[in-house]
């Protein structure tokens, strides 16, 4: 597939390149990620900044739209930005050697809230579009069973859980689901939208009183990774059987037999893409709707 044209600005007069952004936040004070009127979201928070900086309106686009309170250690992001005003992205002090937007990424730090953070910004190719041209997102999810609940220095980021986990019992009832599957029963629905993902990795580690997730799919739905949590708790607390959690698959709905976990344990750890010339070809997968 040949690369695609420069991509040009919403007024179709100036030239852009296109800038992938490496993101990290504390969603606790975030109405999730995406742009709401009213709502102080990640998103809106990063908009305004590079606005400001850029002194034009820009909108950034992600690998993935986080709930309410969920956070992110390895987010991903792409946004257009017009060439003419790239000056502004860089210092007058820029040292030799030093990467080409490191000055931006300082600059973004003076305009951003403590609970947000951009990383690492590089120049990408027009292919690259940080949502569909995604392999693969990974997430983790931690609780605590000591009976103190959590440290207070990490009680913005792992849900206490006051019942005692089967974990051998969780990590049997995880690999019945891995695989490609319709997930509806553990999806929010949303119209149009397909609920068959290829989840790839769905593991549980205990340390001690730390219980960790680790979830790894090609994309995820509305609420799916809460969700399968959540399904599998009940599975570790023997409410419900492996068996049980396995029967979910059949489901064409999202199912009410169980809660999604709260969404203070959950983080987007990181998102994995293909080669540069391999890009375009995989956005065509990725928006091909799939169907049961």
């Amino acid at each position: 597939m040949p690369p695609k044209r420069a991509p040009t600005s919403p007024d179709g007069h100036a030239e852009v390149i296109r800038l992938r952004l490496d993101i990290a936040y504390d969603g606790t004070e975030f109405a999730g990620w995406a742009v709401q009127a009213g709502q102080r979201t990640v998103a809106g928070v990063l908009d305004e900044a590079l606005t400001t900086v850029f002194r034009t309106p820009v909108r950034l686009f992600a690998a993935g739209r986080t709930d309410t309170g969920v956070h992110a250690t390895g987010q991903v992001a792409h946004v257009d930005v017009p060439v003419p005003v790239l000056k502004y992205a860089y210092s007058r002090t820029r040292r030799d050697g030093e990467p080409e937007f490191l000055a931006l990424t300082r600059r973004l730090a003076r305009f951003l809230p403590v609970d947000v953070r951009v990383l690492r910004v590089q120049r990408t190719v027009a292919d690259f579009d940080a949502r569909f041209s995604a392999l693969r997102r990974h997430y983790t999810y931690r609780l605590s069973t000591a009976p103190y609940g959590v440290l207070p220095q990490s009680a913005r980021y792992v849900t206490a859980w006051s019942r005692p986990l089967d974990v051998g019992a969780m990590a049997e009832a995880s690999r019945n689901l891995v695989g490609l599957h319709d997930f509806a029963a553990f999806c929010r629905h949303r119209e149009g939208a397909t609920t068959i993902r290829d989840l790839q990795r769905f593991e549980w580690v205990r340390e001690g009183d730390l219980i960790t997730a680790y979830v790894t799919a090609d994309a995820f739905c509305w609420s799916m990774v809460r969700s399968l949590v959540g399904a599998i708790l009940a599975v570790g607390e023997h409410r419900r059987d492996a068996a049980w959690c396995a029967d979910l698959l059949s489901a064409t709905r999202r199912s009410s037999d169980f809660t999604a976990a709260p969404a203070r344990g959950l983080t987007l750890v990181g998102v994995d893409y293909p080669p540069d010339d391999q890009l375009g070809a995989r956005t065509v997968i990725t928006r091909d709707l799939r169907t049961r």
